[in-house]
């Protein structure tokens, strides 16, 4: 919610129009959508409780985070299900499907690249450092990877599926695994082991377009998402052959934005985590934040270049 109101404020400021739509849930509270299609022609329209917006118009759109479409409140079981599917692919069908639209990200550009297997195998081509890795279901295989790791081993999930003990939301975070904590229970799905990077602090680079933005996070936990309250976050400067690897790394994915994770080094080397392409940013200092959200209303503003 922050991060989008940062950047339509400064959309506000600079006169350019925008609508702001949560299909998963505002086409139940009013809000409608039509789309037609012809031989040679392709119209549409949206309306919100605010205005109504010809779909053929929209020069950019911005993919933050929207609900999922759940379907109706008022429908229970199958009944809610198909119309969760159908909005799914109806109207999410629709808006990734704009005529001459610039995506930030375009949606199906974004869920290719959140597959964790997908990213590992495209940082390598691109030139990225990447700390040996195993996916498996195989206890034997996992064990022996994990003890063959000299500096320690860590668990990672492979897609951030909601989890809850008790009624209460739990987020799995990255965690320290031994040898002989590991059971038959791996067996149950593909799991993802990797090699404890012996770092000293990490490092998030915001890519928007060719444009970056680093920032070191000194953070005394392993995952520095567990307690951001007791992590410090300051600039740095991106280091020429991994601005590089970003550059050619969203190149494969057709990505305009991407939020990177790296682990350095005591020699002063960036071993690539992962790459968010949906990945918040407004937790950064306000200036880098600020910096980063211009740059979006850059590419909003501006749409596809000629």
């Amino acid at each position: 919610m922050v991060t989008a109101d940062t950047v339509l404020r400064m959309l506000a400021e600079r006169r350019v129009p925008a609508v702001r739509l949560d299909p998963g849930t505002d086409l139940h509270t009013g809000a409608s959508l039509t789309a037609t299609y012809r031989t040679g022609s392709q119209r549409g329209s949206l309306r919100t409780s605010s205005r109504e917006l010809d779909l053929t118009a929209v020069r950019s759109v911005w993919v933050r985070r929207p609900s999922p479409y759940d379907g109706p409140p008022d429908l229970d079981g199958q009944d809610r299900r198909f119309a969760a599917s159908q909005a799914f692919w109806g109207v999410g069908g629709i808006l990734a499907s704009l005529p001459g639209a610039h995506y930030v990200n375009h949606p199906w550009l974004n869920r290719a690249a959140e597959c964790k297997p997908a990213q590992l195998a495209a940082a390598q081509r691109c030139g990225f450092r990447v700390p040996d890795t195993l996916i498996t279901d195989n206890e034997h295989e996992a064990r022996s990877f994990t003890a063959h790791q000299v500096g320690g081993t860590v668990y990672k999930p492979l897609w951030n599926t909601p989890y809850s003990v008790g009624g209460q939301a739990r987020a799995v975070w990255v965690r320290e695994v031994l040898s002989v904590e590991i059971t038959e229970a791996v067996t149950a799905c593909p799991h993802m082991f990797q090699a404890k990077i012996p770092k000293v602090f990490d490092t998030r680079v915001t890519a928007v377009g060719n444009r970056l933005f680093g920032a070191r996070i000194d953070s005394p936990d392993l995952d520095w998402r567990h307690r951001q309250d007791r992590m410090r976050c300051s600039p740095i400067d991106v280091p020429a052959p991994v601005a590089e690897a970003v550059t050619r790394y969203l190149a494969t994915f057709r990505l305009v934005f991407g939020a990177f994770d790296f682990a350095v080094t005591a020699d002063g080397t960036w071993h690539f985590l992962e790459c968010n392409p949906n990945g918040q940013w407004a937790w950064q200092p306000a200036e880098t934040t600020n910096r980063i959200a211009h740059a979006i209303a850059d590419q909003l503003e501006r749409g596809h270049e000629e």
